[in-house]
């Protein structure tokens, strides 16, 4: 039977060959890691090279748009009371980890949210709204399940905490991968968007955009992070736009 502090990690990856070896090292002080694997390149074989046979657990599961599916099923599969969450980009910090082996002690508590810091462009970004990412990533197995198809998140009945390190994220280690992310994300926005009934126009493809960017570059002062915080701000408004422009374009169709 599981103890009631044990833990297992649960990431999923495909291609993550270039942040694997970070996030699972990470990791390896949690009873137990699962990763949610569709990778082609030499993510598994770097995987087992860091983490022991005992510890590592595999699911192969082919290509899905449903991001929320393949964390509940995840979370089924976890062997002890909490789970925590980690995504391949990101990085459990020593200091984090402490936190969550003495949060997690806390009978009081059914969930714990986490504060992610994201590095771009050689910088931590202190301002703009990613300066504010508060995600619940540490639960326990039986309290909740993920809901949304894309940009899903964790429903865990209350109560809840807050910790207090950071997560580290990595998550666009270039300009170009990071607007072919977006292309990605955009899309699968604008379908889900579209199944709930929301629809776009003219307006809202140009003042959206438009909002986002003031927001993060002026009123979250973002121009306080210098050039990175100005690339995030315009490609967090491309975002905006291209998600209600794809829309637009399928209900149109």
């Amino acid at each position: 039977m599981s103890e009631p502090t044990s833990i297992t990690a649960v990431v999923l990856t495909k291609d993550e060959v270039d942040n694997i070896t970070r996030c699972l090292k990470s990791l390896l002080w949690c009873e137990e890691i699962i990763l949610v694997d569709d990778s082609k390149d030499k993510t598994l074989e770097l995987a087992r090279t860091i983490v022991s046979d005992k510890k590592l657990r595999i699911i192969k599961q082919s290509s899905t748009s449903d991001f929320a599916a393949l964390r509940n099923m995840a979370l089924k599969q976890a062997r002890h009371v909490w789970v925590l969450f980690v995504d391949a980009d990101e990085e459990v910090t020593p200091g984090l980890a402490r936190e969550i082996k003495e949060a997690i002690c806390d009978e009081g508590e059914n969930g714990y949210f986490l504060k992610r810091r994201d590095h771009f462009l050689g910088r931590w970004l202190k301002f703009g709204e990613t300066a504010e990412v508060r995600l619940l990533k540490l639960g326990r197995k039986d309290a909740g399940k993920w809901v949304r198809r894309v940009h899903e998140k964790w429903e865990i009945t209350n109560p809840t905490g807050e910790l207090v390190s950071p997560l580290l994220h990595y998550p666009h280690p270039t300009v170009a991968e990071f607007i072919a992310r977006i292309n990605r994300w955009t899309t699968l926005d604008a379908q889900e968007f579209y199944d709930q009934g929301v629809r776009s126009n003219w307006a809202k493809i140009l003042i959206f955009p438009l909002g986002k960017f003031l927001r993060n570059y002026f009123i979250k002062l973002g121009f306080l992070d210098g050039l990175p915080g100005l690339i995030m701000a315009i490609n967090m408004s491309f975002h905006s736009f291209l998600t209600r422009a794809k829309l637009y374009l399928l209900q149109t169709s």
